[in-house]
């Protein structure tokens, strides 16, 4: 993949969430929640304070889905950001 945001913009892949509560119950595709954590995978010239590989937590109704060879990202204003997971 060759894409660089412009800007304060970051490239974020989202992780994959649990499909089993702690009890044991499995989750249809139907029910799950999109996830609100994910991995940078490109940055913008401006997105000063997070680097490629972060791991970060982001907005519910944040971003614009882009699909990138065969794979879906979010892109994402860095205010849009809300935090790194250490």
């Amino acid at each position: 993949m060759n894409f660089k945001p412009l800007g304060e913009r970051v490239l974020v892949e989202r992780l994959e969430e649990n499909t089993k509560t702690a009890s044991g119950i499995i989750i249809p595709d139907n029910a799950k929640e999109k996830p609100l954590e994910g991995i940078i995978k490109a940055v913008g010239t401006e997105a000063k304070g997070v680097n490629i590989n972060d791991k970060v937590v982001f907005g519910k109704y944040s971003g614009t889905e882009v699909k990138l060879d065969g794979k879906e990202y979010l892109i994402l204003k860095l205010e849009d950001v809300l935090g790194i997971i250490a």
